[in-house]
Protein backbone atom coordinates (compact mmCIF):
# COMPACT_ATOMS: atom_id res chain seq x y z
CA UNK A 1 0.00 0.00 0.00
CA UNK A 2 1.11 3.49 -0.69
CA UNK A 3 1.98 6.53 1.22
CA UNK A 4 -0.69 8.42 -0.71
CA UNK A 5 -3.66 5.53 -0.08
CA UNK A 6 -2.72 4.58 3.48
CA UNK A 7 -2.64 8.50 4.26
CA UNK A 8 -6.30 8.45 2.65
CA UNK A 9 -7.89 6.01 4.69
CA UNK A 10 -6.70 7.00 7.81
CA UNK A 11 -7.99 10.40 7.12
CA UNK A 12 -11.02 9.14 6.35
CA UNK A 13 -11.30 6.63 9.04
CA UNK A 14 -10.09 9.29 11.89
CA UNK A 15 -12.85 11.52 10.58
CA UNK A 16 -15.47 9.25 11.31
CA UNK A 17 -14.08 8.24 14.82
CA UNK A 18 -14.28 11.64 15.55
CA UNK A 19 -17.60 12.22 14.58
CA UNK A 20 -18.26 8.66 16.64
CA UNK A 21 -16.53 9.48 19.70
CA UNK A 22 -17.23 13.22 19.89
CA UNK A 23 -20.83 12.66 20.23
CA UNK A 24 -20.61 9.38 22.32
CA UNK A 25 -18.64 10.93 25.13
CA UNK A 26 -19.55 14.63 24.85
CA UNK A 27 -18.84 16.82 27.77
CA UNK A 28 -21.75 17.14 30.34
CA UNK A 29 -24.99 19.02 28.96
CA UNK A 30 -25.28 22.88 30.01
CA UNK A 31 -28.78 22.56 31.10
CA UNK A 32 -28.41 24.43 33.55
CA UNK A 33 -28.06 27.91 31.25
CA UNK A 34 -31.59 27.05 30.51
CA UNK A 35 -32.63 27.14 33.87
CA UNK A 36 -32.73 23.39 35.37
CA UNK A 37 -30.50 21.91 37.48
CA UNK A 38 -28.83 18.38 36.12
CA UNK A 39 -29.89 15.32 38.28
CA UNK A 40 -33.05 17.07 39.93
CA UNK A 41 -36.77 16.57 39.05
CA UNK A 42 -39.28 18.57 40.35
CA UNK A 43 -42.53 17.34 40.75
CA UNK A 44 -44.56 18.34 37.95
CA UNK A 45 -47.25 20.59 39.45
CA UNK A 46 -47.46 23.28 36.32
CA UNK A 47 -46.85 22.58 32.28
CA UNK A 48 -43.24 24.03 32.95
CA UNK A 49 -42.05 21.69 35.81
CA UNK A 50 -43.33 18.22 33.68
CA UNK A 51 -41.59 19.67 30.30
CA UNK A 52 -38.26 19.92 32.32
CA UNK A 53 -38.43 16.54 34.02
CA UNK A 54 -38.76 15.15 30.45
CA UNK A 55 -35.87 17.16 29.15
CA UNK A 56 -34.00 16.36 31.65
CA UNK A 57 -34.62 12.24 31.48
CA UNK A 58 -33.96 12.73 27.52
CA UNK A 59 -30.89 14.15 28.31
CA UNK A 60 -29.75 11.64 30.79
CA UNK A 61 -30.64 8.87 27.71
CA UNK A 62 -33.20 7.58 30.40
CA UNK A 63 -35.44 6.36 27.72
CA UNK A 64 -37.61 4.25 30.23
CA UNK A 65 -38.47 6.97 32.56
CA UNK A 66 -39.11 9.60 29.63
CA UNK A 67 -41.82 7.05 27.96
CA UNK A 68 -43.20 6.40 31.70
CA UNK A 69 -43.76 10.21 31.77
CA UNK A 70 -45.96 10.85 28.61
CA UNK A 71 -49.13 11.30 28.82
CA UNK A 72 -49.77 9.68 25.47
CA UNK A 73 -47.59 7.08 25.51
CA UNK A 74 -50.59 4.37 24.58
CA UNK A 75 -50.29 5.52 21.27
CA UNK A 76 -46.60 4.63 20.14
CA UNK A 77 -43.53 1.94 21.38
CA UNK A 78 -40.70 2.74 23.50
CA UNK A 79 -39.20 2.21 20.98
CA UNK A 80 -41.00 4.70 18.41
CA UNK A 81 -40.14 7.36 21.12
CA UNK A 82 -36.66 6.43 20.98
CA UNK A 83 -36.01 6.14 17.23
CA UNK A 84 -37.75 9.60 17.05
CA UNK A 85 -35.42 11.36 19.13
CA UNK A 86 -32.13 9.14 18.33
CA UNK A 87 -32.99 8.09 14.77
CA UNK A 88 -33.62 4.71 13.48
CA UNK A 89 -30.35 4.17 11.49
CA UNK A 90 -26.93 5.11 12.27
CA UNK A 91 -26.52 9.17 12.06
CA UNK A 92 -25.16 12.14 13.88
CA UNK A 93 -28.21 12.20 15.55
CA UNK A 94 -27.78 8.94 17.04
CA UNK A 95 -24.88 10.07 19.16
CA UNK A 96 -25.63 13.79 19.73
CA UNK A 97 -25.95 15.04 22.94
CA UNK A 98 -28.31 17.69 24.47
CA UNK A 99 -26.44 20.70 24.65
CA UNK A 100 -29.05 22.99 25.75
CA UNK A 101 -33.02 23.63 25.57
CA UNK A 102 -35.36 26.20 26.07
CA UNK A 103 -39.08 26.53 26.60
CA UNK A 104 -42.16 29.30 26.02
CA UNK A 105 -45.62 29.13 27.04
CA UNK A 106 -48.24 29.49 23.99
CA UNK A 107 -51.42 28.74 25.99
CA UNK A 108 -52.66 27.81 28.96
CA UNK A 109 -55.91 27.32 31.06
CA UNK A 110 -56.52 25.56 34.25
CA UNK A 111 -56.26 22.05 32.60
CA UNK A 112 -54.36 21.87 29.60
CA UNK A 113 -51.27 24.30 28.04
CA UNK A 114 -48.78 24.58 24.78
CA UNK A 115 -45.44 24.45 24.70
CA UNK A 116 -43.01 25.46 22.40
CA UNK A 117 -39.95 23.04 23.32
CA UNK A 118 -36.88 23.90 21.45
CA UNK A 119 -33.47 21.16 21.70
CA UNK A 120 -30.10 22.15 20.67
CA UNK A 121 -28.07 18.86 20.07
CA UNK A 122 -24.60 18.53 19.95
CA UNK A 123 -22.83 16.63 18.19
CA UNK A 124 -18.75 16.81 16.86
CA UNK A 125 -19.46 18.47 13.73
CA UNK A 126 -21.73 21.37 14.93
CA UNK A 127 -25.42 21.65 16.58
CA UNK A 128 -28.57 20.88 15.46
CA UNK A 129 -32.05 21.86 16.86
CA UNK A 130 -35.52 19.91 17.24
CA UNK A 131 -38.26 21.97 17.53
CA UNK A 132 -41.64 20.33 19.19
CA UNK A 133 -44.94 22.06 20.18
CA UNK A 134 -46.19 19.63 23.20
CA UNK A 135 -49.21 19.77 24.60
CA UNK A 136 -49.22 19.13 28.40
CA UNK A 137 -52.46 18.46 30.37
CA UNK A 138 -53.09 18.33 33.77
CA UNK A 139 -53.91 14.74 35.85
CA UNK A 140 -55.31 15.57 39.37
CA UNK A 141 -52.28 17.54 41.05
CA UNK A 142 -49.74 16.96 38.09
CA UNK A 143 -49.17 17.87 34.73
CA UNK A 144 -48.24 15.13 31.54
CA UNK A 145 -46.85 15.45 28.69
CA UNK A 146 -48.22 14.26 25.25
CA UNK A 147 -44.95 13.81 22.66
CA UNK A 148 -46.08 14.46 19.07
CA UNK A 149 -43.98 11.43 17.62
CA UNK A 150 -42.40 11.86 14.31
CA UNK A 151 -42.06 8.29 12.83
CA UNK A 152 -39.16 7.88 9.90
CA UNK A 153 -40.98 6.28 6.84
CA UNK A 154 -40.50 2.75 5.75
CA UNK A 155 -38.83 2.40 2.90
CA UNK A 156 -41.43 -0.80 0.98
CA UNK A 157 -39.43 -3.63 -0.66
CA UNK A 158 -38.47 -2.45 -4.07
CA UNK A 159 -35.81 -3.27 -6.32
CA UNK A 160 -34.08 -0.03 -7.65
CA UNK A 161 -31.61 -0.28 -10.91
CA UNK A 162 -28.69 1.39 -10.84
CA UNK A 163 -26.16 2.60 -13.35
CA UNK A 164 -22.91 4.50 -12.47
CA UNK A 165 -19.62 5.05 -13.10
CA UNK A 166 -16.77 3.18 -10.39
CA UNK A 167 -13.20 3.63 -10.37
CA UNK A 168 -11.68 0.21 -8.66
CA UNK A 169 -7.41 0.64 -7.91
CA UNK A 170 -5.07 -2.15 -8.01
CA UNK A 171 -1.35 -1.30 -6.08
CA UNK A 172 1.67 -2.80 -6.18
CA UNK A 173 1.67 -5.65 -3.83
CA UNK A 174 4.97 -6.26 -1.69
CA UNK A 175 5.94 -9.78 -3.94
CA UNK A 176 5.19 -7.64 -7.52
CA UNK A 177 8.30 -7.19 -9.84
CA UNK A 178 7.36 -3.49 -10.64
CA UNK A 179 10.17 -1.59 -9.37
CA UNK A 180 9.61 1.78 -8.06
CA UNK A 181 6.35 1.67 -10.36
CA UNK A 182 2.75 2.73 -8.80
CA UNK A 183 -0.07 4.96 -9.99
CA UNK A 184 0.50 8.29 -9.54
CA UNK A 185 -1.13 10.89 -7.26
CA UNK A 186 -4.25 12.45 -9.18
CA UNK A 187 -3.57 16.36 -10.64
CA UNK A 188 -5.53 19.00 -8.57
CA UNK A 189 -5.23 22.84 -9.56
CA UNK A 190 -6.82 25.63 -7.29
CA UNK A 191 -9.49 27.64 -9.63
CA UNK A 192 -10.23 30.35 -7.39
CA UNK A 193 -9.20 31.91 -4.00
CA UNK A 194 -9.08 35.13 -2.31
CA UNK A 195 -9.31 36.14 1.39
CA UNK A 196 -11.36 38.50 3.02
CA UNK A 197 -11.30 40.01 6.52
CA UNK A 198 -14.38 37.80 8.51
CA UNK A 199 -15.52 38.55 12.24
CA UNK A 200 -12.18 39.10 13.56
CA UNK A 201 -9.85 36.66 11.67
CA UNK A 202 -9.08 36.11 8.27
CA UNK A 203 -11.06 33.84 5.70
CA UNK A 204 -10.55 32.08 2.45
CA UNK A 205 -12.88 31.07 0.27
CA UNK A 206 -11.92 29.25 -3.05
CA UNK A 207 -12.52 25.93 -5.13
CA UNK A 208 -10.52 23.00 -6.28
CA UNK A 209 -10.53 20.87 -9.44
CA UNK A 210 -9.61 17.48 -9.66
CA UNK A 211 -8.66 18.01 -13.61
CA UNK A 212 -7.39 13.90 -13.73
CA UNK A 213 -9.42 10.91 -14.86
CA UNK A 214 -9.56 9.12 -12.15
CA UNK A 215 -10.93 10.03 -8.75
CA UNK A 216 -9.00 11.87 -5.43
CA UNK A 217 -8.75 12.05 -1.93
CA UNK A 218 -8.14 15.91 -1.42
CA UNK A 219 -7.16 17.87 1.18
CA UNK A 220 -6.25 21.89 1.34
CA UNK A 221 -3.94 23.40 3.79
CA UNK A 222 -2.49 27.39 3.71
CA UNK A 223 0.03 29.52 5.43
CA UNK A 224 -0.60 33.15 5.94
CA UNK A 225 2.75 34.73 5.70
CA UNK A 226 3.84 38.24 7.27
CA UNK A 227 6.06 40.62 5.69
CA UNK A 228 9.16 39.30 6.55
CA UNK A 229 8.39 35.67 5.16
CA UNK A 230 7.79 34.38 8.38
CA UNK A 231 4.37 32.18 8.91
CA UNK A 232 1.51 34.00 10.80
CA UNK A 233 -0.75 30.87 11.20
CA UNK A 234 -1.33 27.19 9.41
CA UNK A 235 -5.03 26.17 9.23
CA UNK A 236 -6.95 23.08 7.04
CA UNK A 237 -10.44 23.23 5.54
CA UNK A 238 -11.08 20.35 7.45
CA UNK A 239 -15.17 19.64 6.70
CA UNK A 240 -15.47 23.18 4.65
CA UNK A 241 -14.57 21.20 1.71
CA UNK A 242 -15.51 17.74 -0.09
CA UNK A 243 -13.09 15.37 -0.07
CA UNK A 244 -13.48 12.89 -2.32
CA UNK A 245 -13.87 14.30 -5.85
CA UNK A 246 -14.41 12.38 -9.18
CA UNK A 247 -12.88 13.10 -12.14
CA UNK A 248 -13.40 17.18 -12.97
CA UNK A 249 -15.13 18.11 -10.14
CA UNK A 250 -14.90 21.00 -8.50
CA UNK A 251 -15.21 21.54 -4.53
CA UNK A 252 -15.22 24.75 -2.48
CA UNK A 253 -13.22 25.22 0.43
CA UNK A 254 -13.31 27.51 3.31
CA UNK A 255 -10.44 28.26 5.73
CA UNK A 256 -10.79 30.14 8.64
CA UNK A 257 -8.33 31.80 10.32
CA UNK A 258 -9.20 33.65 13.53
CA UNK A 259 -7.95 36.62 15.51
CA UNK A 260 -5.60 37.44 12.32
CA UNK A 261 -6.14 40.55 10.78
CA UNK A 262 -5.55 40.74 6.98
CA UNK A 263 -3.28 44.12 7.00
CA UNK A 264 -0.88 41.26 8.84
CA UNK A 265 -0.85 38.99 5.88
CA UNK A 266 1.62 39.57 2.78
CA UNK A 267 1.22 36.32 0.83
CA UNK A 268 -0.42 33.23 1.36
CA UNK A 269 1.21 29.67 0.81
CA UNK A 270 -1.61 27.34 -0.34
CA UNK A 271 -1.00 23.23 -0.14
CA UNK A 272 -3.31 21.16 -1.90
CA UNK A 273 -2.53 17.30 -1.47
CA UNK A 274 -4.72 14.60 -3.44
CA UNK A 275 -4.55 10.64 -3.24
CA UNK A 276 -5.48 8.23 -5.10
CA UNK A 277 -8.88 6.25 -3.96
CA UNK A 278 -11.38 4.55 -5.34
CA UNK A 279 -14.52 5.29 -5.92
CA UNK A 280 -17.93 5.78 -7.32
CA UNK A 281 -20.75 7.91 -8.04
CA UNK A 282 -22.98 5.95 -6.34
CA UNK A 283 -25.26 6.83 -3.96
CA UNK A 284 -26.09 9.57 -5.38
CA UNK A 285 -27.61 12.51 -3.54
CA UNK A 286 -30.25 14.93 -5.58
CA UNK A 287 -30.48 18.73 -4.43
CA UNK A 288 -34.16 19.90 -4.72
CA UNK A 289 -36.48 22.53 -3.90
CA UNK A 290 -33.79 24.79 -3.41
CA UNK A 291 -34.81 28.73 -2.34
CA UNK A 292 -32.62 31.61 -1.46
CA UNK A 293 -34.65 33.11 1.74
CA UNK A 294 -33.53 36.63 2.87
CA UNK A 295 -33.02 38.65 5.95
CA UNK A 296 -33.69 38.76 9.20
CA UNK A 297 -31.97 35.32 8.69
CA UNK A 298 -30.66 34.64 5.26
CA UNK A 299 -30.29 31.18 4.30
CA UNK A 300 -30.13 28.59 1.59
CA UNK A 301 -33.08 25.61 1.88
CA UNK A 302 -33.95 22.74 0.03
CA UNK A 303 -34.54 19.27 0.64
CA UNK A 304 -32.14 16.48 0.33
CA UNK A 305 -33.34 12.39 -2.16
CA UNK A 306 -31.12 9.71 -1.99
CA UNK A 307 -31.62 7.95 -5.64
CA UNK A 308 -29.68 4.92 -4.94
CA UNK A 309 -30.71 2.04 -2.72
CA UNK A 310 -27.79 2.46 -0.23
CA UNK A 311 -28.82 4.04 3.39
CA UNK A 312 -26.82 6.83 3.92
CA UNK A 313 -25.80 7.35 7.33
CA UNK A 314 -24.23 10.33 7.10
CA UNK A 315 -24.41 13.44 4.41
CA UNK A 316 -22.54 16.56 4.27
CA UNK A 317 -23.67 19.12 2.42
CA UNK A 318 -21.51 22.43 0.97
CA UNK A 319 -23.01 25.56 -0.18
CA UNK A 320 -20.87 28.34 -2.79
CA UNK A 321 -22.66 31.19 -3.20
CA UNK A 322 -20.99 33.61 -6.44
CA UNK A 323 -22.36 37.22 -6.31
CA UNK A 324 -23.69 38.49 -10.11
CA UNK A 325 -19.30 38.64 -11.53
CA UNK A 326 -19.25 34.97 -10.82
CA UNK A 327 -17.18 35.86 -7.49
CA UNK A 328 -16.98 33.59 -4.71
CA UNK A 329 -18.69 35.57 -1.56
CA UNK A 330 -19.00 32.56 0.70
CA UNK A 331 -18.78 28.53 1.43
CA UNK A 332 -21.72 27.14 3.75
CA UNK A 333 -21.83 23.90 5.34
CA UNK A 334 -24.02 21.80 7.19
CA UNK A 335 -25.00 18.00 7.97
CA UNK A 336 -28.44 16.04 7.65
CA UNK A 337 -28.58 14.83 10.93
CA UNK A 338 -30.78 11.97 10.18
CA UNK A 339 -29.83 8.81 8.13
CA UNK A 340 -30.78 9.45 4.29
CA UNK A 341 -33.30 6.66 3.24
CA UNK A 342 -33.62 5.71 -0.22
CA UNK A 343 -35.90 7.95 -2.10
CA UNK A 344 -37.12 9.86 1.07
CA UNK A 345 -36.53 13.79 1.27
CA UNK A 346 -34.69 15.33 4.04
CA UNK A 347 -34.57 18.96 4.46
CA UNK A 348 -31.39 21.11 4.93
CA UNK A 349 -30.41 24.91 5.79
CA UNK A 350 -27.25 26.87 4.52
CA UNK A 351 -26.66 30.07 6.31
CA UNK A 352 -25.36 32.94 4.72
CA UNK A 353 -24.03 36.04 6.61
CA UNK A 354 -27.32 38.82 6.71
CA UNK A 355 -24.40 40.84 5.61
CA UNK A 356 -23.45 39.14 2.64
CA UNK A 357 -26.97 38.21 1.56
CA UNK A 358 -27.38 40.78 -0.69
CA UNK A 359 -24.42 40.13 -2.72
CA UNK A 360 -25.79 36.85 -3.49
CA UNK A 361 -26.53 36.55 -7.26
CA UNK A 362 -26.11 32.51 -7.66
CA UNK A 363 -25.60 29.60 -5.87
CA UNK A 364 -24.60 25.61 -6.53
CA UNK A 365 -25.06 23.24 -3.85
CA UNK A 366 -23.06 19.86 -3.78
CA UNK A 367 -23.90 16.81 -1.43
CA UNK A 368 -21.36 13.98 -0.01
CA UNK A 369 -22.51 10.98 1.43
CA UNK A 370 -21.09 8.56 4.03
CA UNK A 371 -22.55 5.24 4.24
CA UNK A 372 -21.73 2.70 7.70
CA UNK A 373 -20.95 -0.05 4.85
CA UNK A 374 -18.43 1.35 3.59
CA UNK A 375 -15.88 1.41 6.25
CA UNK A 376 -16.53 -2.12 7.45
Amino acid sequence: MTGGRILAVTIVAVTVLVVILGTAFPVPSVLALAGAEVGSLRTPSSPQAAVDNLVQEINRRDWSDAYDQLANKNEFTELDFVRDLNGAYFSLRSYASLDSFDLHLLHASADEAQVRLNLRWSSVVGTFEDARDLQVTRAGNQWQVAWPIVKEPRVPPQVIPVNYLRWDVIYRGAGDDWGEQDVESPHVRIVDMHPVDRGGGVVLLGELLNEDVVPAFVAMKATLLSKNGSAIATEDAFDKISHILLPKQVTPFRIDFPAVRLSQVDSIRMNPSSSLVAASADPVIEIADQKLDGLPEPSLTGKLVNQSGQIVNITHVLGTFYNSGGQLVWVSDGYANRALLPQTPISFTLQVPADLSSQVSSYRVVASPYSSTRFQ
